[in-house]
């Protein structure tokens, strides 16, 4: 049963996201503080956390930035409906998605199930899977089955939602992807209107990875498209 963490100060959303995720075989912990969040989400081996922007004291963007800053659990944010700003600077820290309060708490159950989907496999697997596949561009290399990404040898820290983007773009080097087939890939959703969540990992794997060892732009926008993984010297 996996674990789930909620850190929100609304004691009765929390029980009620509890009682509709445990039906759907959710383990549910919570808590109401930024301070504790950051505690229990760093020792308490969740599967994922659920956080809200508006905490008491520490903000659930710095509570966010602390997790981040020691840990690549997979972190889902709710933001104030209509804050675009909370959903881009959520993206930016490393959220791997965000649901606008109010939320339907089957959208809620989606996304989280959406997210475990792509976690299925432990980061720090010894033996890859045997569907394991392996994308090397240029000075760049990722491994679908220890889902790690390194560049010139070196290993690059990537959310879950980053890497299963940067699998997608690689898989096509070359090839121009639809944002809408980025989002599935690596959201597991459709692309909703306005949503600019793909972009806003773009831009986070772009400061990651840095230009090519040419100088070049690693991931390309395509106007009216998406984007595509440049293929760096003909190699993949």
């Amino acid at each position: 049963m996996s674990r789930i963490l909620v850190v929100d100060d609304d004691e009765e959303l929390c029980e009620l996201v509890a009682d509709y995720l445990s039906p759907e075989g959710l383990s549910v912990d919570s808590v109401n503080d930024g301070e504790e969040g950051v505690r229990r989400a760093l020792t308490g081996d969740y599967a994922l956390v659920v956080l809200d922007v508006m905490l008491p004291g520490v903000s659930g963007f710095d509570v966010l930035r602390r997790i981040r800053a020691a840990s690549r659990v997979p972190v889902l944010m709710l933001t104030a409906r209509g804050a675009d700003i909370d959903r881009i600077i959520g993206l930016e820290l490393g959220a791997d998605d965000y649901l606008p309060k109010p939320f339907n708490p089957r959208e809620l159950a989606a996304r989280i199930r959406a997210i475990l989907r792509r976690t299925e496999t432990p980061a720090d697997a010894i033996t890859p899977a045997p569907t394991a596949e392996t994308y090397t561009v240029g000075d760049v290399t990722l491994n679908t089955g220890t889902r790690k990404a390194h560049r010139g040898g070196e290993l690059v820290e990537l959310t879950t939602a980053e890497f299963d983007l940067l699998a997608a773009l690689m898989r096509s080097a070359g090839r121009a992807v639809s944002r809408e087939e980025l989002s599935e890939a690596a959201l597991g959703r459709p692309l909703a209107p306005l949503d600019r969540s793909i972009d806003m990992h773009v831009s986070g794997l772009r400061r990651k990875l840095g230009p090519t060892s040419s100088g070049d732009e690693r991931i390309r926008t395509v106007r009216g498209m998406g984007y595509q993984y440049a293929l760096d010297d003909g190699t993949r």
